[in-house]
Parts: structure tokens; C-alpha cells; sequence
């Protein structure tokens, strides 16, 4: 096999690239200064005390706690039920009916959000967290829908088989059998679901009719440059904790696929 020196180098510049404006955050976050810019002046935790005494900055994380926690548990439920529909059974109509279900991965999510908030303005629906957390919903299933449908697809069928000669029926089969074996997978789709929420912009900015939610209070806060560094500190505690969720949820995406059988080799889509 060819080497490809010009095509790796490619590949570090874009990682480098992407990543580096991220590394900038930890580094201003620390900083002693509420000025952006180099040379640094010094070390100091005051920013991350300011961020924490921020009491309206509290009420928006609690906000985007619970919208998260709630896209995440709707979003991995029809989860389940879309990817083992489409793996387990055959109907008419099922090539375009999983097409409309992805069909938000491509989309943009401007597009989605402007015509969700024309349709409930028109049905008299008042915007609210509800209204946020069906937008993120239609956002965050295709994911969960990805994640499922591997974790299904490396499923033996001959363990449901057996058990259904063994006289269970098929919601027995499916509580007792399937759904541990692919409990790795859902946990995995429930964590990445949450991160994707939790920090999803558009479609809060566009539903939440001005109620505090994390990704728009921080966007909003940037108009004031004395809040600045606290924003930063606090993008430098969201970043961990996205790292750690997703390292967890890969960490369970992977042990599914390899209980199955299957390679667990490879990302979540």
C-alpha cells in the first residue's frame, strides 16, 4: 500500500485547526486579566469563583439540565423502538419512512427551527422549555437512531429464537434477552443524545421565547466584555464535562458491540 505523506499532513493541520481555538479556552480561562489577548498575565481561579456566583447563570444550567435529560430519554426511547423496527421487520414503506426519520442529520438546523416555531406559533402553542425540548427531540433521534441500529444489527437472532422455544413470548424475548444485551447501546445513545442537547443553540434560541437556557445565556453574555472571562472558564468546564460524556458513551458503544460479537472498532456513526 502507498504511503500518503501530503494526505496526513492534511489530516493534522485539520485536526490542529479544529482543536486549536479549544485549547485557547483553559489557557484565558486561567488568565489574570479580563482582557483577551497575549502576553498573559498571570495565574488566577477568580474567573471560575465569578462563573459560580453567577445566579442567573445557574437557573439557565438548571434549565438546560432538564431539557437535556428529558430530549435524551424521549430521544433514545423512539430510538430503540425506529432502529429495531428497521432491523427485526420488514413493512411497506420502510426505506422512506427511516430516510424521514435521518432526515434531520442533514438538514439545517436553522431550516428546522424556523419551521418549527411557524407551525406552533400557527396551532397556539406558547413557546416554552416543552416546545424547546420537542425541537431538540426531532434533532437528537436520528443520532440515537444510529447508535441503536448498530447495537441491534450485532444482536444473534438465534438467542431470541431459543428463548421463544423456551416458551417465552416476544415482549418476555425482548425485555429479558434483547434489551440487556443492547443496553450498552442504549446508554451509549442517551449520553451522546444529552451532550448534543445540552449544547444545542439554534433550536433553543429559536423555541425558548427568552427562557434562561445555558448555550443562549452564554452566547447573549458575550456582548459584555466584562463577563467575558467567565464565560470562558465556564466553556472550559463544559468542554470536560463534554470529553468525559462522550468517552463514557463510546466506552459503552464499544463494550455492547464487542458483547454481541461484533467490531467495535470505528466512531458512533
Amino acid at each position: 500500500m502507498k504511503k500518503a505523506p501530503g494526505l496526513k499532513s492534511f489530516a493534522l493541520f485539520y485536526l490542529f485547526f479544529l482543536y486549536f481555538p479549544i485549547l485557547l479556552l483553559p489557557i484565558f480561562a486561567f488568565n489574570d486579566s479580563r482582557v483577551v489577548a497575549f502576553p498573559l498575565q498571570g495565574l488566577t481561579f477568580q474567573w471560575f469563583g465569578e462563573m459560580w456566583a453567577d445566579q442567573n447563570l445557574r437557573n439557565a444550567a438548571q434549565n438546560s439540565l432538564i431539557i437535556a435529560l428529558s430530549v435524551a430519554t424521549l430521544s433514545t426511547i423512539l430510538g430503540i423502538f425506529a432502529a429495531r423496527a428497521s432491523v427485526r421487520y420488514n413493512f411497506p414503506g420502510k426505506a422512506p419512512i427511516m430516510g424521514m426519520i435521518m432526515l434531520p442529520l442533514v438538514l439545517p438546523e436553522m431550516i428546522v427551527a424556523m419551521a418549527l416555531l411557524v407551525v406552533l406559533l400557527s396551532i397556539g402553542i406558547p413557546l416554552s422549555l416543552f416546545t424547546v425540548i420537542i425541537g431538540q427531540v426531532l434533532i437528537c433521534t436520528p443520532f440515537a437512531v444510529a447508535i441503536l441500529t448498530s447495537a441491534f444489527q450485532s444482536l444473534d437472532r438465534s438467542l431470541e429464537e431459543a428463548a421463544m422455544d423456551l416458551g417465552e413470548t416476544a415482549i418476555s424475548t425482548f425485555r429479558l434477552i434483547v434489551l440487556p444485551l443492547v443496553m450498552p447501546g442504549i446508554l451509549a445513545s442517551f449520553l451522546i443524545c444529552f451532550t448534543i442537547s445540552f449544547d444545542e443553540f439554534i433550536i433553543s434560541n429559536f423555541l425558548g421565547s427568552g427562557q434562561p437556557i445555558l448555550s443562549v445565556y452564554i452566547f447573549g453574555q458575550f456582548r459584555f466584555p466584562a463577563k467575558v472571562p467567565s464565560m470562558l472558564a465556564l466553556g472550559t468546564v463544559l468542554v470536560l464535562f463534554s470529553i468525559i460524556l462522550l468517552g463514557v458513551a463510546e466506552y459503552f458503544r464499544r463494550r455492547g458491540i464487542a458483547k454481541a460479537g461484533g467490531n467495535a472498532s470505528g466512531g458512533f456513526l
